[in-house]
């Protein structure tokens, strides 16, 4: 029976996905989650939204400079600037198998660090940790019809 039960949780792989701008608290309520999951021994697997912008800082603002003179609007928050099917490809992958794949925005020196790459750069993408009982999304787009 107890292998019946881990065989059945082991086909279900939870999504959390909390959305909202710039200074909408998303950060301050990952950590209070990322509390809670501690305490109560939940592994969880941390992807932030900014991972599925389309371009670096160097090349956002060349894009934008771009957009501007040809009299486009580009943002953040249009597919234009992100790359929306690779972040369903993760939701749809981390549903059904508990994985999938990452990569990080890195936002200061102290990100660059710890990953590796430059300010205003991306890391490669990466699998997953396995393992994970659960996955966290932190940004602006939880999901995109």
């Amino acid at each position: 029976m107890a292998q019946e039960r881990e065989e059945n949780m082991s086909k279900k792989h939870p999504i959390i996905a909390v959305t909202g701008s710039s200074g909408a608290g998303t950060s301050i309520v990952k950590s209070a989650l990322e509390h809670i999951f501690q305490r109560v021994g939940a592994n969880a697997a941390f992807v932030e939204g900014d991972s599925f912008h389309r371009y670096n800082r160097k090349e956002m603002k060349k894009e934008l400079e771009k957009a501007n003179n040809e009299g486009r609007n580009l943002s953040h928050f249009g597919p234009e600037g992100n790359i929306f099917d690779k972040q369903q490809e993760l939701f749809r992958s981390y549903a059904e198998t508990g994985t999938g794949m990452r990569r990080r925005y890195v936002h200061d020196e102290h990100e660059a660090a710890l990953y590796g790459s430059k300010p205003g750069t991306f890391t490669e993408w990466e699998e997953l940790p396995s393992g994970s009982d659960l996955l966290f999304y932190e940004g602006l787009h939880g999901g995109v019809v």
